[in-house]
């Protein structure tokens, strides 16, 4: 086993690994006490060798590993790669191309919603992983021979699963399947987060426009502030806080100082004015401009019964094509598929349309039927 803390090695190893097609490559990190994760581990596979990168050594440039992430010949295999790329992207502003994520392609194969690596080394490999090193507090040092032996086997039993997974795609051809998958991981989007938007996902009590208007400044304030410390968002202020901010909508010092969960240094620093002037703005601004909240929209009669209908029907085509009901479509989608009489949803569009999507449709305008067929559930055509 190798673990790599000098740039020198790094380049010679990055060498060999551009003449690979592929690479395995997985991270370790640590997120409790920081906004954005800290890098702990990288571990990378190769066709004979295996090695971790420890982006902690002193003195140690990661540029080379960099570059490999860009390289278009080799291949990046991750399993579960969301949270590594978004590592990457914050650290070098780009995404590893070309990439595949073994997770995904499982969904494409039927193996069920976001398989874990150790189900998937199981099946493929016949190993067992042990665990015990998952929890680890990877940013401290030495790392035990334990640590990087559990670490170097989230990259070594990989390429099995990859070189699997890869057959089972081709022969059932559904690379297109796959490729609109890892499309989302590719785009930049993903990763981008819009701080006037966060507040989105903090349930408030109340819908009124002017409240959330001031929710939405404060929201937007705590992230950009979290960003900037590098802290998470709880440590800046807490959701509950913000919502009581939000409803009270304090004018004043005095009147601020009538809130809970603000400590002292925060009320006799700066930023209890910042507070209190995006206050005012969200309470100067136009009421057209304000949040509207979610109004409950009236559904047709007999959408709660198209739903259940639409969720057997994808039960039926995800068993059918032996792929994983989520990847086809989502709660939300059958919902909006039932509700609205010219809907847009994933669900309808490219491969998605063609094995669930019309027949949805088609469920939906009475065209066809689910009945009991040769003691089997089968769609009945319904003739006109």
């Amino acid at each position: 086993m190798t673990l790599i803390t000098k740039t020198t090695d790094l380049v010679e190893f990055c060498k060999r690994a551009q003449e690979m097609p592929y690479i395995t490559v997985d991270t370790e990190f640590v997120r409790e006490y920081s906004y954005w994760s800290q890098l702990c581990l990288i571990q990378v596979g190769l066709e004979k060798e295996a090695v971790a990168v420890d982006p902690l050594a002193e003195g140690i440039e990661l540029a080379p590993f960099f570059d490999l992430l860009q390289d278009p010949k080799v291949i990046k295999v991750f399993h579960s790669a969301r949270q590594d790329i978004e590592i990457f992207y914050h650290l070098t502003s780009q995404i590893p191309q070309p990439l595949f994520d073994t997770q995904i392609a499982a969904m494409v194969c039927g193996f069920g919603e976001s398989i874990g690596y150790d189900v998937l080394v199981q099946k493929f490999a016949k190993v067992s992983i042990d665990k015990s090193s998952r929890y680890t507090h990877w940013a401290q040092r030495p790392l035990t021979e334990k640590q990087l032996q559990y670490a170097l086997g989230d990259v070594i039993h990989l390429r099995v699963i990859y070189e699997k997974l890869l057959k089972i795609i081709g022969k059932d051809d559904r690379f297109h399947w796959l490729s609109e998958e890892l499309f989302i991981l590719s785009n930049p989007k993903t990763y981008e987060i819009d701080p006037y938007s966060v507040w989105e996902k903090i349930k408030a009590r109340s819908a009124k426009p002017r409240m959330l208007a001031v929710l939405r400044e404060i929201a937007a304030w705590r992230e950009l502030t979290a960003q900037k410390r590098n802290l998470p968002r709880g440590r800046i202020m807490q959701d509950n806080v913000m919502l009581g901010l939000a409803a009270s909508a304090p004018r004043s010092l005095p009147e601020l100082r009538k809130m809970r969960g603000l400590p002292g240094s925060f009320l006799e620093g700066p930023q209890a004015k910042e507070i209190l002037c995006l206050i005012e703005k969200a309470l100067a601004l136009p009421i057209e401009d304000c949040p509207q909240g979610k109004r409950e929209v009236s559904s047709p009669p007999g959408t709660t019964a198209l739903v259940e209908m639409l969720r057997l029907l994808l039960k039926i085509k995800a068993e059918h094509y032996h792929v994983a009901q989520k990847l086809i479509a989502t709660s939300a989608d059958l919902e909006i598929i039932a509700r609205s009489p010219d809907p847009h949803v994933p669900a309808l569009e490219g491969w998605r349309r063609e094995i669930f999507g019309n027949a949805a449709l088609a469920l939906k305008a009475g065209k066809i039927a689910i009945g009991i067929k040769n003691h089997r559930i089968s769609l009945i055509p319904i003739e006109e």
